[in-house]
């Protein structure tokens, strides 16, 4: 009897082994946590170009040493890359990679740049997807998302948007990111670790619309390693060593981001306390500690805006064309115009912004840019102002709308 009852155990036990579904076996094994790394750029598109290196290389060299890194300290972790070679990757394919992957973090990896390759500006910064703040996030999207220009089929693919419109980015007004927050965090974990890990200059947290964030539906951010118009910041992202400590500093935020998730419920950030995204770019040194609310806004502001913006456009939008940027001032008959003139300047953190055209009708400036302006400035835009005050083209834009 005992022996029918263990035989009748044995059968029960097999055909259950047999019938279970392989997916329910495999299912209580958990979910390797993947982490998609872009590397900006590629093959054709070199991105940004200093005087001795090129974006793509850097980018790729840290994506590459980010990534052997996390290989090799999180067996717990996959890692993706949209790139691992010198090769063109169209923007909206990256993004496929990321959710295809299922990722749970998209980190895409750039090098800045100004007109001007011998500026002396330099810093490290990190975006987020939103609508921009400030014209100088605009700016980054815009050169960043220039990319899709040399893509075949961009206006299909990208539903009509044209990276060169200030009208584009309105759609980044009214977009809902469910990831904002881990987003955020992420990215100022980032640069608290190029703070103090790679003692670089910390250009802060901010918002942009980068096509590339927008298609990816998990916690993404896009960050600037430094300018590679700056000759010694462009000596650092070249160098072994300096490449080396911008991948270790990711890194680290990316350890130190993962171990938060373990420890919080979904939603709670636990490393800092959240803080909203700068409205202004602020440049803090290292060292610096004591950078005053009130000063670091009134560095913000634009400085030497022309007379002619003041002049009988009182509380309308002015618009004009910004057509590059310099680290000095430039003088009217200087090459550098191409032959436009009159050209304004104004100041803003440290950088003068040169403008072509100046009208209270947008269209007016839009037919100019792209009669006179387009073919010599391929990366110019739409800046506005008001009473002689920098202000959003967005919010321009729909002022002239309403006053039509």
């Amino acid at each position: 009897m005992r022996n029918n009852i263990v035989y009748t155990i044995y059968i029960i036990c097999i055909s259950l082994w047999i019938f279970i579904p392989e997916n329910a076996i495999h299912a209580a094994s958990p979910k390797k946590f993947t982490v998609v790394i872009d590397a900006g750029h590629g093959g054709h598109d070199p991105g940004a170009v200093g005087r001795r290196g090129k974006e793509k290389n850097i980018n790729l060299s840290v994506a590459l040493k980010l990534g052997k890194l996390i290989q090799n300290n999180h067996s717990d972790t996959k890692v993706v890359y949209t790139r691992s070679s010198d090769v063109f990757v169209p923007l909206h394919r990256r993004a496929e990679i990321a959710n295809e992957a299922k990722a749970d973090l998209f980190i895409s990896i750039h090098t800045n740049s100004i007109a001007s390759r011998s500026s002396r500006v330099s810093g490290t910064e990190t975006y987020t997807l939103g609508l921009h703040r400030t014209q100088e996030n605009l700016e980054v999207a815009q050169k960043e998302n220039a990319v899709i220009l040399i893509e075949d089929d961009y206006q299909k693919q990208y539903a009509g948007f044209n990276p060169n419109s200030s009208e584009s980015y309105i759609i980044f007004e009214f977009l809902q990111d469910k990831n904002m927050a881990q987003s955020v965090n992420f990215a100022q974990l980032i640069q608290q670790q190029f703070r103090h890990k790679a003692r670089r200059i910390d250009k802060g947290v901010h918002q942009a619309g980068f096509l590339v964030l927008r298609e990816t539906s998990m916690p993404s951010v896009l960050v600037e390693l430094g300018y590679i118009t700056n000759p010694n910041e462009e000596a650092y992202l070249l160098s072994s060593n300096g490449s080396s400590m911008l991948a270790q500093s990711i890194y680290q935020a990316f350890v130190n981001y993962k171990a938060n998730k373990k420890t919080s419920s979904p939603g709670v950030l636990t490393s800092s306390q959240p803080v909203e995204v700068e409205e202004d770019i602020v440049i803090v040194e290292p060292k610096t500690t004591n950078t005053k609310p009130a000063q670091a806004a009134k560095t913000a502001q634009p400085k030497e805006i022309s007379q002619s913006s003041k002049s009988n456009t009182s509380g309308k939008p002015v618009f004009k064309i910004q057509i590059l940027t310099s680290d000095k001032v430039l003088p009217k008959n200087s090459r550098q115009f191409k032959g436009l003139s009159p050209v304004d300047r104004y100041k803003e953190k440290g950088i003068y912004k040169y403008t072509y055209g100046e009208s209270t009708d947008y269209n007016k400036i839009l037919r100019l840019k792209r009669s006179k302006v387009d073919a010599k400035f391929k990366d110019a835009f739409i800046i506005a102002f008001k009473d002689g005050e920098k202000m959003n083209i967005n919010q321009a834009i729909r002022e002239f709308k309403k006053n039509k």
